[in-house]
């Protein structure tokens, strides 16, 4: 059987350019950017994570109807919020213990997608 090798998800974005502004306060650098002028597509990563970032019409975006979160597993959560306490300008969630054994916390995107970084608690 074939092997799964990894995923890369792409995000959903009103403005490109705000996009990778947002993911530059959280140490994400711009891989690619489809146009310099009027930019529609990017990739933006952070050591081995790897996420693209398309451009959609607001009309895409229907009210009321939650965004996709996206988990990331971390090696050290607290140290990861303290860095984003000092970097971006969003509300964050956290970090906090579960009742399913994890520590984690919560931020969410300029387009509302969910981002979650965590670690399972040993």
């Amino acid at each position: 059987m074939t092997k799964l090798v990894r995923i890369i998800p792409v995000l959903m974005c009103s403005k490109i350019d705000r996009s990778i502004a947002f993911y530059r306060s959280l140490g994400f650098e711009a891989s690619f950017v489809d146009s310099p002028d009027d930019p529609k597509y990017a990739c933006v990563q952070r050591d081995s994570v790897e996420m693209h970032l398309q451009w959609h019409d607001m009309a895409d975006f229907p009210a009321g109807i939650d965004r996709p979160t996206y988990r990331f597993p971390v090696d050290d959560v607290d140290g990861l919020a303290a860095e984003f306490r000092h970097t971006f300008q969003g509300r964050m969630n956290g970090p906090m213990r579960t009742t399913w054994g994890t520590c984690e916390f919560h931020v969410q995107d300029p387009d509302l997608n969910g981002l979650q970084f965590f670690r399972y608690d040993t």
